[in-house]
């Protein structure tokens, strides 16, 4: 199994956009990428702007040679429902059931995606809780779990890919994880690797200090209760300056149990690319004139 994560926050985008090739079948997990419309007060710095416009090329390259595209839930860090939709072309799509286990504002954002892409993939199956074969390939998606502590920001839909040798499982916008039914599908499947989104922990004030521990705790127990190697700690996570102290507790566990606890910068051997979590520090370094750093062409992939 090769895994290539495409746009990530730790890159310098928001994103989770990973390309999976088995032996016999190419996937593209959430084939979106967006920056915050505000941190700190402040738009995006331009660099973050070229960042993501070459974060999506990169999705749609690769999108392009896709046999399957999945999306996981209707935020604009995850789906892009304007631009390049021939990367669903003939492709089979898996989607977040588009009316059950939604609120309101993703029920209507898959409406719109769903008109929008209507005549063009080959097949299109709501995936929620559902498990596909394709020859040595199973694709496998968790019952709808909430998108953090709650359902006020929805639902999403973890997915697992086991090519008979390596499984890997992508939790989508879990935050955390901090709630036993996310917990419940990884430790069930005991993937070799895990791309987790992390906890909210940027935002405490919102996500909580009980729900961190929980999160904090509950990654101790995928290292100690499967066999994986690799734990990517990325997204939400990457957006707190303090991440790494944060995670100390499991990286300390996981030297013991011969696991890697990295971002998809560190997986892919590149440094870090913290742009939103350093977005006054691009402001003080690389000052601009105008104060408007958004472009409009861009203003559409700021709300995530």
């Amino acid at each position: 199994m090769e895994v290539i994560p495409l746009a990530f926050d730790s890159l310098g985008t928001r994103s989770m956009s990973t390309f999976v090739k088995t032996e016999n079948l190419k996937i593209l997990i959430d084939p979106g990428v967006s920056l915050a419309p505000s941190r700190f007060g402040l738009p995006p710095h331009p660099i973050e702007l070229k960042t993501l416009e070459k974060h999506w090329q990169r999705i749609v390259e690769f999108g392009l040679k896709s046999d399957v595209l999945i999306v996981t839930h209707y935020h604009y860090d995850h789906h892009n429902p304007w631009e390049h939709l021939d990367i669903y072309e003939q492709k089979i799509v898996f989607l977040k059931h588009p009316e059950e286990n939604i609120n309101y504002s993703q029920k209507r954002r898959a409406s719109f995606f769903l008109e929008q892409i209507r005549d063009l993939p080959k097949r299109l199956e709501y995936a929620d809780g559902k498990s596909f074969k394709f020859k040595k390939t199973r694709i496998e998606f968790s019952p709808p779990v909430f998108h953090g502590t709650n359902p006020r920001l929805g639902y999403v839909i973890e997915t697992l890919i086991d090519d008979g040798k390596h499984r890997l499982i992508h939790t989508s916008d879990v935050e955390g994880p901090s709630q036993d039914d996310q917990l419940d599908f990884i430790l069930r499947n005991e993937p070799n690797l895990v791309i987790l989104d992390g906890p909210l922990s940027y935002m405490m004030y919102r996500f909580g200090v009980q729900a961190l521990k929980k999160s904090i705790h509950n990654m101790i127990r995928i290292i100690e209760e499967t066999p994986v190697e690799y734990l990517i700690v990325d997204h939400h996570f990457l957006r707190d300056l303090k991440y790494k102290e944060r995670l100390e507790p499991v990286i300390k566990i996981a030297k013991k149990n011969e696991c890697r606890v990295i971002t998809a910068a560190e997986f892919l051997g590149v440094k870090l690319n913290m742009l939103e979590a350093h977005r006054k520090d691009l402001y003080k370094e690389y000052p601009i004139r105008d104060e408007e750093a958004c472009d409009k062409e861009f203003v559409h992939r700021t709300d995530a």
